[in-house]
């Protein structure tokens, strides 16, 4: 893009005295040029598998300058006929003609989506309209949908680029933001998001994205917001604070963001008329890729640079293990990791990052943990028992007539464990007898003992909190409360927890579908932290040699990932420094 043009954009957005009108006048760039060589729009019709049943009419803008031997940007709008009507006040086609013509963005494919419909049986009945359901969902269907359906549809007939820098997404009211939770969610598939009136209220949660985002580590996204100060103010929220608030997350967060303010109420006139100088916003410098917190402020202000270091991303260990069940680390800092499928246990040299057969034939062990003997301590579920192996190998029975899935151990060597379908937290002492710690709990999962070991986390297979449990001195479990608060995805109550790890400050780390939730010790989701990749992460653990890099399994792989905080061994308990309250 031209630079004058570009300075031009920034400057118009910033000052026009455009945003001080009310009637807000469409521009000489929404309006037809004969010098401008028009795109073709065609009309399409679709029955989608994700929305099952839903039909809908999208839209396809090919502009004059495409060629199918060069990958053509493409951008999606939600409530696809308004936008690419040109007789309405979006007219999308004409403006993307005038400004692909001067080289202000680049050659783009237009994709004008309208919302599903479930058809009625009979001219009696009712049909199922999915607008809310898609659009004010905060889960990954709808982008699921493009991703999966449309896109692949598109691209039979059309050379569309897969990077997602070249990918835009927009619309207004709900389907702004749709706009906003696709790319929030898939930021390898979409990273640039125009919004206007945003419906970021109480509709489907929607007034979360403004907490998440200063919760989450920062995504590569450039966002344009626009809203007008006599928006709607209904049951479900102000659209006017809405877009405030997820505007001062993002400009908190990083984020490069501009949000223009006009006076207009729930209408495209605002919208419509700025429409060129936001795509031009938009689209500046589209050459180089987006990254995570490009805005005025960087990130530094975000909880989460309290914790991630800094140019330190994940990256892959090993790969193609089959189903990993544990992670464990030595005295070393070494990791060791078990693929439950093919009966083995592996080392990671944290040094070297190579990667050797610790163990062959384990009988599907799968939780594990180091003591300080010096001895790995496995779970064998199949077998109903715990072994440990010493440095060598060699097996030996600890506990008998024990389904475990999930371990952890204190310095005195006393194992509290839980698995199967039981509603126990279970304990095996020191001398290896097994007894009930706590009872009565919902399907208990994962669990992680405080730095000092003087308290237990205890998630559950179902719910959204994370019981906390003061360790007595027989090593029973008191004073139990539903301590920790986790965010969970749009369509489940269930955050499943798959794993749990806790650094020297007595911070807990929880791997959830949302990414890994970071509480601190009184209990405050601080931080969401992006996973590692698209599967559920798994078990993790802090390792090296100053255990400041936590290792997480997800799906058949091992990533790691260098912190700012530090793990605690089992034997060696710390007592961390007084919380902020």
């Amino acid at each position: 893009m031209n630079t004058t043009r570009a300075a031009l954009a920034a400057a118009v957005l910033a000052a026009s005295p455009l945003w001080a009108q009310t009637d807000y006048p469409l521009t000489a760039d929404s309006q037809r040029h004969a010098d401008v060589p028009a795109g073709v729009v065609t009309k399409h019709a679709w029955t989608s598998q994700i929305y099952p049943g839903a039909e809908r009419d999208y839209w396809v803008y090919v502009p004059a300058q495409y060629r199918p031997e060069e990958p053509a940007a493409v951008m999606v709008f939600q409530d696809g006929e308004r936008f690419v009507n040109e007789e309405g006040r979006w007219r999308v086609p004409v403006v993307f003609d005038n400004l692909i013509h001067r080289g202000e963005m680049p050659v783009t494919i237009g994709i004008f989506v309208d919302p599903g419909v479930l058809p009625a049986r009979s001219g009696e009945e009712q049909a199922r309209f999915n607008r809310s359901y898609e659009y004010d969902a905060l889960g990954p269907r709808y982008a699921r949908f493009l991703i999966e359906e449309v896109l692949p549809e598109v691209a039979k007939a059309y050379n569309l680029s897969p990077d997602p820098n070249l990918r835009a997404i927009g619309g207004s009211s709900s389907g702004a933001a749709a706009a906003f939770t696709v790319a929030w969610n898939r930021p390898d598939a979409f990273r640039r998001v125009l919004s206007f009136i945003g419906s970021y209220t109480g509709l489907r949660g929607g007034d979360g994205y403004a907490t998440l985002v200063r919760k989450t580590e920062p995504r590569p996204l450039r966002v344009f917001l626009q809203d007008g100060s006599r928006d709607l103010n209904i049951y479900s929220g102000n659209w006017w604070i809405g877009n405030q608030a997820l505007a001062s997350a993002l400009e908190y967060a990083g984020y490069d963001v501009r949000f223009v303010q006009g006076d207009r109420g729930h209408d495209a006139n605002h919208g419509s008329a700025i429409l060129p100088a936001a795509l031009r916003w938009l689209w500046r410098d589209w050459q180089a890729p987006i990254g995570p917190s490009t805005g005025k402020h960087g990130a530094e202000r975000h909880f989460a640079t309290e914790i991630l270091q800094p140019g330190a991303a994940w990256e892959v260990v090993a790969k193609g293990y089959g189903s990993i069940g544990g992670l464990a680390v030595d005295a070393r800092g070494d990791v060791y990791f078990s693929d439950v499928a093919r009966g083995r246990i592996h080392r990671v040299d944290h040094g070297s990052g190579e990667v050797a057969v610790f163990k062959e034939g384990t009988g599907g062990a799968g939780a594990l943990v180091f003591a300080s003997d010096g001895r790995l301590y496995a779970a064998q579920p199949a077998r109903k028992r715990i072994v440990a192996y010493a440095p060598d190998g060699a097996e030996g029975a600890v506990a008998d007539g024990v389904d475990a899935t999930a371990l952890a151990m204190d310095a005195k060597g006393r194992i509290w464990l839980t698995g199967g379908d039981d509603t126990r937290v279970w304990l095996v002492d020191a001398r290896r007898a097994k007894r009930v710690a706590q009872s009565g709990l919902e399907l208990p999962a994962g669990i992680a003992l405080s730095p000092d070991q003087s308290l237990l986390a205890v998630a559950g297979r179902r719910g959204r909190w994370i019981g906390s449990f003061q360790v007595a001195p027989d090593g029973s479990l008191k004073s139990g409360e539903p301590f920790y608060r986790m965010e969970t995805a749009d369509d489940s109550f269930n955050p499943a927890v798959q794993g749990m790890a806790v650094d020297s400050e007595g911070n807990l780390y929880a791997a959830t579908a949302l990414g890994i939730q970071v509480f601190d010790p009184p209990g405050r989701l601080n931080a969401i932290l992006n996973g590692p990749a698209a599967a559920s992460i798994g078990p993790m653990v802090f390792g090296g040699p100053d255990l400041d890099t936590l290792y997480a399994a997800a799906g058949d792989t091992v990533f790691r990932r260098r912190l700012r905080r530090k793990g605690v061994l089992p034997w060696q308990p710390v007592k961390p420094p007084a919380p902020r309250l």
